[in-house]
């Protein structure tokens, strides 16, 4: 009898646990739109496979009466299941109780799924919903903190991190997800920000509403700081089980093979046909990659921010590949600050994670002016080249059009250690366009000539003399800088060959503490 007694008892605690911080605020959570901590790692996992941990660990603070209000789990759900049937380790903060906020308790609840996530080889994923640092633990909250992101620097390049933000996520509490791989954000109910509103008016003088400050719309346009936007939560978890379906489970196992049912030698004519045969009219890149993609799926990342670039993940012949590619529809695909940090963080990923990258280029430069120079974009731009140089993953680079100058050089050229380089008749490839070029190789000559008609016939002649040797990949081609050049409808099938071929490809760069890359 007695033994059934403790039976019940621990039944009566495991339902306690399980509303965190009472009915009424559960209630108060679902009519702000949002679900609970335990509602959103059901709709996470595979049905049935949560396994929780910590369940019953409360906090230990005796400071401004929090002794007298303890909470099963104290404000994290932790522990493991799967998606779609592989081990995932997740986190879930929840806001019923002190408002999600961080004391010591919860971050050893979540040092101990991230130290089993690594042991295990897993992905890591945690949702954040908190109103920061529990003010009463002082010290050993900031301490939980910093425990927290040591660890998430030690998984990086080694397990996948994401970072839901369903919530409000404050202070230092902003600093965990972004050194993990993957932000993603909602609309209208999440936020970050390291201050908020009324620091920064008594500070700085600025009103600004917490949605103008840090909103989802903001990170995800303007600074790029979250990689996706999700509508709702419901979307953002559906964009996580996505996401997960590219990534391997740590950096020693290959991504995940898909049996594919779009044929390898399918043609796309109107490929053939996409590129105007006025140079400096626009296209929109996403109609090749949707052309020559698995079945016309690609999850592009950092979707709303830097637009003149595009970065995402797609399959060929069921195989994840990443996939870099200027945007001539927006910006005229040009590099800039952004666009260069953006793409190359994407790049180590892939090569951290051991997935292949295919680059399309079609890029006149680097975006002149004084604003993008003092704003560093030699750095910004470096880091593209470092990222591509530094990447022993297989490369296939494709030319489509304009391939000018150093952001050539940027985009997988073959001298950066691109494996296949290929162009579409289409590419030129050349330091600057025939215009620029003219000016500066004919200038005094130009200069010398007072007639206007003869003027005018003068350049014309230079410049179609210009694109005759470079408004085609031929003469890169000659000296093997090109590997092939090849009918734009037949591209599918010529990557997906590449990337057959680059299989077996094993590249060691050399031993090194870490290297330098100019942040």
């Amino acid at each position: 009898m007695e033994n059934q007694q403790k039976v019940k008892n621990l039944i009566d605690l495991r339902v306690q646990a399980k509303l965190g911080g009472g009915e009424k605020r559960i209630a108060s959570q679902h009519a702000k739109g949002k679900f609970t901590a335990r509602e959103r790692l059901e709709m996470l996992l595979d049905e049935g496979s949560f396994e929780e941990l910590d369940m019953f660990v409360t906090h230990r603070c005796n400071n401004f009466g929090l002794e007298k209000e303890k909470y099963l789990g104290d404000g994290v759900v932790t522990g493991h299941g799967t998606i779609d049937g592989r081990t995932v380790y997740v986190f879930a903060q929840d806001f019923t109780v002190f408002g999600g906020s961080l004391s010591e308790t919860m971050a050893l609840k979540i040092c101990k799924v991230m130290d089993m996530a690594m042991k295990m080889g897993c992905p890591m994923i945690g949702i954040n919903d908190s109103g920061g640092a529990r003010i009463q633990e002082g010290v050993t909250s900031l301490a939980g903190y910093a425990e927290i992101f040591q660890r998430n620097i030690m998984a990086s390049g080694v397990i996948p991190q994401i970072s839901a933000i369903f919530g409000p996520c404050a202070g230092g509490a902003v600093y965990s997800p972004a050194l993990t791989d993957f932000v993603l954000m909602t609309e209208d109910n999440s936020y970050m920000f390291v201050t908020g509103p009324k620091v920064v008016k008594s500070v700085t003088g600025e009103d600004i509403s917490t949605e103008d400050l840090g909103g989802a719309d903001i990170h995800s346009r303007k600074s790029g700081v979250s990689h996706f936007k999700a509508e709702n939560e419901e979307e953002g978890i559906l964009l996580i089980r996505k996401l997960l379906s590219y990534l391997p489970s740590n950096n020693l196992e290959e991504a995940p093979l898909f049996e594919n049912t779009d044929p390898i030698v399918r043609l796309d004519d109107k490929l053939n046909s996409i590129v105007p045969d006025n140079p400096n009219m626009p296209y929109d890149m996403k109609d090749i990659i949707h052309g020559i993609v698995d079945n016309d799926e690609f999850l592009e990342v950092h979707q709303h921010y830097a637009r003149n670039i595009i970065v995402g993940f797609a399959r060929f012949n069921g195989a994840p590949t990443g996939i870099v590619a200027n945007q001539p529809n927006f910006l005229a695909g040009v590099l800039d600050c952004d666009a260069s940090r953006k793409a190359a963080r994407f790049v180590r990923f892939c090569d951290a994670f051991n997935i292949p990258v295919l680059t399309l280029v079609d890029v006149p430069g680097f975006l002149p002016g004084s604003g993008q120079e003092y704003a560093g974009i030699i750095s910004h731009g470096a880091k593209l080249m470092f990222a591509y140089g530094e990447a022993t993953v297989p490369k296939v680079t494709v030319t489509i059009r304009k391939s000018y100058g150093g952001a050539h050089d940027v985009m997988s050229c073959k001298q950066l250690r691109g494996d296949f380089n290929y162009a579409w008749p289409t590419a030129e490839i050349a330091v600057m366009g025939a215009a620029g070029a003219i000016e500066v190789l004919e200038g005094r000559s130009i200069s010398k000539i007072t007639d206007p008609e003869e003027k005018a016939a003068f350049v014309s002649e230079k410049v179609n003399e210009y694109k005759d040797k470079f408004a085609n990949p031929y003469q890169a081609a000659s000296y093997g800088y090109i590997d092939d050049i090849i009918e734009p409808r037949n591209t599918r099938f010529r990557v997906i060959r590449a990337f057959q071929a680059l299989e077996t490809k094993k590249v060691v760069n050399p031993p090194k503490k870490h290297n330098n890359i100019p942040l």
